[in-house]
């Protein structure tokens, strides 16, 4: 029987952990599976775009696991009343190929979102980093400020939306939190004094949320919302600037900021900077940038944390994804009514 995690059981394993040491977890899981990074099957994902949004399938496996999600992305669902982003993840034993956990990754996906793009800046921001500005409050702000706390110890939010709604609603979420939240009438006005820029817009647009005159030195940028071709955040002259990481090149230079840039545009790996093979933040006026796209590394650890956690546990919800005749040559006997016993172990 494979175990299934619910939305429903999702919030109430996260409930009973917390939101900031459950985003840890995560983030300790994507560092220790990146620091193995050759030991992963690695492509990129597969994606079926259309005018309003695109559908993806994310693959990753080592040895012993396989993982996928399946994931959408459609700016105009929230008109709907629908989400933005709406997933689902399966994690397979490589030995037999059977699924072991079906998984809601809606939930998920932004609990690892903010958990790698926190244990990037843990190696890219400067130390001491303790403001934050907040560009783009849909569904994914509130968790990437959560995780930039748990693993920075981020104290200031200055945020910006051009939807006050999403203002409101942000601020609301965070009342009681212990955040100092400064709401700016612009997005250069919250980026003034900032130590981390995140970006996470969601229209599928080439967009300038940062122009270059609003970032500084020693400023390190956490782009988030560019994750599809023809959809970007930062105008091409921040990148040049500065010094640019990323998940696994061939997926970012299709889907990511720098796909505004030339082929051979130099980019570092988030997994050599992990490992110390490759530098991460070299000054305190260095301009750092993470080009976060999203890759199946990083839902194989969110998955692979989540199985971890409830192993053993009897009250997880169990489905019968896989059939089991009683011959497992005999898989006609399931739907001609005439099920034969088991066969009998050998002696």
């Amino acid at each position: 029987m494979t175990v299934y995690v619910g939305v429903e059981d999702l919030c109430r394993l996260v409930a009973a952990i917390g939101v900031e040491p459950f985003i840890q977890g995560i983030a300790e899981r994507i560092e220790s599976d990146f620091r193995r990074w050759p030991q992963f099957d690695k492509a990129p994902r597969y994606a079926s775009h259309s005018p309003d949004g695109v559908i993806e399938l994310m693959p990753a496996a080592d040895r012993a696991r396989f993982s996928f999600k399946y994931v959408n992305g459609h700016p105009k669902n929230t008109k709907l009343g629908l989400q933005t982003v709406a997933a689902f993840g399966v994690l397979a034993d490589v030995d037999t190929g059977y699924p072991v956990l079906l998984s809601e990754m809606t939930l998920l996906t932004a609990l690892r979102t903010a958990a790698t793009s926190a244990l990037a800046a843990r190696y890219l921001a400067r130390p001491g980093s303790r403001t934050m500005a907040l560009i783009g409050l849909g569904a994914q702000s509130e968790f990437q400020a959560l995780g930039f706390r748990a693993l920075l110890g981020i104290e200031r939010l200055q945020i910006w939306d051009v939807d006050p709604a999403a203002t409101a609603k942000f601020r609301a979420n965070m009342a009681g939190l212990g955040f100092e939240v400064v709401a700016a009438a612009s997005a250069p006005e919250a980026v003034l004094g900032a130590d981390i820029v995140t970006t996470v817009t969601a229209d599928k647009a080439q967009a300038t949320i940062l122009s270059d005159n609003m970032v500084g030195a020693g400023i390190h940028i956490n782009a988030v919302g560019g994750d599809c071709p023809g959809k970007t955040e930062l105008a091409p002259a921040i990148l040049a600037r500065g010094t640019v990481f990323v998940e696994y090149p061939e997926q970012t230079r299709i889907e990511g900021e720098i796909q505004q840039m030339p082929a051979d545009f130099p980019v570092t790996e988030l997994w050599q900077v992990f490992t110390g093979e490759a530098a991460g933040r070299s000054s305190a006026d260095e301009i750092t940038i993470f080009d976060s796209v999203g890759f199946g590394i990083e839902d194989f650890s969110a998955l692979s944390y989540l199985h971890d956690l409830i192993a053993g546990r009897e009250d997880m919800r169990r489905l019968d994804l896989i059939v089991e005749p009683g011959d497992p040559r005999d898989l006609f006997s399931l739907v001609s009514g005439r099920r034969p016993a088991p066969q009998q172990q050998a002696a």
